[in-house]
């Protein structure tokens, strides 16, 4: 499975592929295949997680991101969901990243997964991408993409965001909380933590 660096990942559907960081062809697998995390939902497969969970919003597209150590390897996971059916789901891992790096590279993913006039809720449980989107994301970019106190971390993948979600008006995006038994949510999860597991 090819897969991309900490400042992107697999697929996706941008028009202007110069927009996306270089791939490489590297795979990370935890030895023994399991996750630190033994009793959440991060353990469990995307079919254990069907089985499992049945509450939640059941429209939209939810992302998630992971990292073992942070810094560390971790991975990414996106699901768009319309009335319960998947429509599409990506997922991607990187040998050495943190799990903001791989909170927003599933943002990314997942609003590459809509077009331009869709109307759509896109969940995150990371409150730093949420605010990043939605509030803080407009004052860096007039300040020449600087804070007050310091440099934006994540620069890359925070413009490519940002940009993204200016290009998609009709698009809310909207927090959930974590590990708290909402179905797709849980299931971002499990493909945020696949690159753990021997099996997805």
């Amino acid at each position: 499975m090819s897969r991309w660096n900490s400042g992107g990942g697999r697929g996706g559907r941008s028009s202007d592929p110069s927009r996306r960081p270089s791939p490489v062809h590297t795979s990370y697998r935890r030895p023994g295949g399991s996750s630190s995390g033994s009793g959440r939902a991060s353990a469990l497969t995307v079919a254990q997680v069907l089985e499992r969970y049945s509450a939640g919003p059941q429209s939209g597209v939810f992302t998630d991101g992971s990292c073992s150590g942070n810094p560390g390897p971790g991975g990414w996971g996106v699901v768009y969901v319309l009335d319960g059916r998947i429509l599409a789901s990506e997922h991607g891992a990187d040998p050495a990243t943190t799990n903001n790096r791989m909170e927003f590279t599933a943002m990314i993913h997942g609003l590459e997964m809509l077009g331009p006039e869709e109307e759509m809720d896109v969940y995150t449980d990371s409150q730093l991408v949420v605010n990043t989107l939605t509030q803080w994301a407009a004052g860096w970019k007039r300040n020449g993409w600087k804070r007050r106190d310091g440099e934006v971390k994540n620069l890359d993948l925070v413009r490519l965001a940002y940009e993204l979600f200016l290009e998609r008006p009709k698009v809310r995006i909207r927090w959930i909380k974590a590990h708290d038994g909402s179905l797709w949510n849980e299931y971002a999860d499990a493909l945020s933590t696949a690159y753990l597991r021997s099996e997805v």
